[in-house]
């Protein structure tokens, strides 16, 4: 398969055919979590291999970071619409976005006032406040939000998964601490086994929370705020496999964020938590993190920004067709990529 891929402003911009997308987590398609391929860019070279191989394309004293966050059942489904519950405010407002209900799943929903009260199953009440960004709405339940999406919410999906499935599909291994409102999915693939292996290698695994709010499918968005937190362990462990000359590996562009974030001048990262705006670009390269695992992303999105920051934008076109022509799937139940500076 062939592919162009054109300059743009949020990265690459190429045609993702529809059969290249995962219509379905991979235990649904006869594979194990860690079944899906893994495509490995290193010095310019792109090789192919089963993900259970990752263990050998890492090296003993190498660390792993990993984002423990664990996904919420973050829609609420009305007749017309679906909310999707986004990001937790510190004064218990919420980040939502509001959209249309279709035959497949769900589009974007332009409507909405400023004090509309919106009435959701189980006689709780959302009221809209104003626009946080021209998709999103800061807004109030009148319940505890984790507690009522937990008997009322269901994962969000978006119109190329096929049906729904499970909350248990979108969580990860190393998912401990509630709070995302789509799973972190790079870290899917990743199974106790394989993490064994990884660590019977000489290879460290460490977390760090990065909760992400609602993706952008539809539109080319850069991420808002997030909340994140790098533990103290977690920035030691960084600084000694530098130190050490290993590499540190983020598992998804969530890690890379919240490492940078915590990341000093000097090129030092410190336990730190908060909010994060932090983006990566060719303008404000990675200090920390010096490999990447990820999954193929949409054409012109933010994420693609960050990979050329690590392999630059010719590597990261030739991967990008690579992946295309060899029928690499995409999305959250799909393939991996595994970049190396």
């Amino acid at each position: 398969m062939t592919a162009t891929l054109d300059g743009g402003h949020s990265g690459l911009d190429f045609r993702l055919p529809a059969a290249l997308e995962a219509h379905a987590p991979p235990e649904a398609r006869g594979l194990s979590r860690d079944g899906v391929r893994l495509l490995v860019s290193r010095g310019g070279a792109h090789t192919h291999h089963p993900f259970i191989d990752l263990p050998g394309q890492l090296d003993p004293g190498d660390l792993v970071v990993v984002n423990n966050s664990a996904t919420l059942p973050a829609a609420v489904r009305l007749d017309r619409l679906s909310v999707h519950f986004s990001t937790a405010r510190e004064d218990g407002t919420w980040l939502v976005e509001l959209r249309r209900r279709t035959a497949k799943a769900s589009e974007p929903y332009g409507g909405g006032e400023p004090g509309e009260w919106l009435p959701l199953p189980g006689n709780a009440t959302l009221r809209l406040i104003e626009r946080e960004t021209p998709r999103l709405w800061r807004a109030r339940l009148d319940q505890d939000v984790e507690k009522y999406l937990a008997g009322k919410g269901v994962p969000i999906r978006y119109s190329y998964v096929d049906r729904d499935w499970p909350l248990a599909d979108y969580q990860t291994v190393f998912g401990t601490v509630p709070g995302s409102a789509e799973m972190p999915s790079a870290g899917r693939p990743f199974t106790a086994e394989l993490v064994t292996a990884l660590v019977s290698r000489g290879v460290g695994v460490a977390p760090i929370t990065l909760h992400t709010g609602v993706a952008s499918p539809e539109k080319d968005e850069p991420p808002y705020a997030e909340r994140y937190d790098v533990p103290e362990h977690t920035a030691r462990l960084v600084n000694l496999t530098r130190r050490n000359g290993g590499r540190v590996v983020a598992v998804g562009t969530t890690v890379v964020r919240a490492l940078e974030t915590a990341t000093g001048a000097d090129g030092l990262v410190r336990a730190s938590s908060g909010w994060t705006r932090h983006l990566v670009t060719p303008d404000t390269p990675p200090r920390a993190v010096t490999g990447l695992i990820t999954g193929l992303h949409e054409p012109r999105s933010s994420h693609l920004l960050m990979l050329t920051a690590f392999v630059g934008r010719e590597t990261l076109a030739e991967a990008y067709a690579e992946a295309l022509r060899e029928g690499y799937l995409w999305h959250e139940f799909g393939d991996v990529h595994l970049i190396q500076k």
